[in-house]
């Protein structure tokens, strides 16, 4: 396993080392998303757990504290994300979230408290372990890449596993079996306002075949990109990413459609699709007014002649001002 901290540097407020948690369970129909992140130079902590529920809706948990359990402790408040021994992870969360029925309307619940459905208790305890080895984006990207994805963070690694372990929600059990998951790991400057567009999609079709393509949009329609594919037990890097199709609603926010073409180190050629599910809208605003939305969802994927892939489907979108 990669090292799990680094040394921030000492001019730069908003360094950040984040890790997220993404996993979905076909048997039971649900999904969920974490995130862990430290700004140690201010400091301060964060975190966010957004689960997708069978029946529609979403449940969430956000909070923040002075990120007291850093470096020593990945946890910010309830939220947990525990490396272990042997390489695999532990995931834990103990207590209340607030669950909406339309997930778009998250984040307006602290100004009108009317859109939250539910509040309901939630424990999970979710084991991780590792089928791959763990792939690190900048190692194979072109210089180019590296330049445009410096506001994005220095370092990125992703690891797919098997997810197993239980979820209760008030008094509903889950148990989760086998069900796939992924991690990620970064640390850098993240610029989540001024940066560009980017997209960012977590695919598992099954423990043999999986892919994970990344690219920074540049206003010029350049890219920053980097990934892999997963094949039969090996991570092949992504050395070229282009986009062929990024379709928006009508107000040009939420997600419709992507398509892209790939090509991985062994020269194959591939084409991606993707379509967005329910959407959770987190928006950001920096001190100058510039404004972003990062779109959190899961998706469905076809890659090549391969149907049935599902997964985490990111997408950050720049705002006018």
């Amino acid at each position: 396993m990669e090292p799990k901290t680094h040394t921030p540097g000492s001019d730069a407020v908003n360094w950040n080392e984040s890790y997220y948690f993404i996993f979905f369970d076909k048997i039971n129909n649900i999904g969920g998303m974490s995130r862990v992140g430290f700004k140690p130079n201010k400091p301060e902590g964060m975190t966010f757990l957004f689960l997708f529920l069978p029946d529609g809706s979403v449940a969430a948990f956000n909070g923040y504290d002075e990120g007291e359990e850093y470096p020593e402790n990945l946890k910010v408040n309830s939220m947990q994300h525990e490396p272990l021994e042997d390489g695999s992870w532990r995931y834990t969360f103990d207590g209340e979230m607030v669950i909406v029925e339309d997930s778009t309307t998250l984040p307006r619940v602290r100004t009108d408290p009317d859109l939250i459905k539910d509040m309901v208790s939630v424990s999970m305890d979710f084991t991780f372990k590792p089928i791959n080895e763990v792939y690190e984006y900048s190692a194979h990207m072109t210089p180019e890449s590296l330049e445009i994805g410096k506001k994005s963070g220095d370092k990125h690694w992703e690891q797919i596993a098997k997810i197993n372990g239980t979820l209760k929600i008030q008094d509903k059990e889950y148990k989760i079996e086998d069900c796939m998951g992924q991690r990620d790991h970064t640390h850098g400057v993240r610029d989540w306002t001024g940066i560009g567009n980017w997209l960012y999609f977590v695919v598992w079709f099954n423990e043999n075949l999986a892919i994970n393509p990344a690219a920074i949009v540049m206003k010029d329609e350049r890219l920053g990109t980097g990934g892999f594919l997963f094949k039969n037990g090996e991570n092949i890097p992504l050395m070229e990413i282009s986009l062929k199709e990024h379709k928006f609603d009508k107000d040009g926010v939420y997600p419709v459609s992507t398509v892209l073409d790939l090509v991985d180190a062994k020269g194959e050629k591939h084409i991606l699709r993707g379509k967005p599910g329910n959407i959770i809208p987190i928006p950001f605003e920096d001190e100058d007014g510039n404004k972003s939305i990062l779109i959190q969802t899961f998706g469905t994927f076809e890659l090549d002649d391969e149907k049935g892939g599902y997964g985490s489907y990111e997408v950050l979108r720049r705002m006018s001002k």
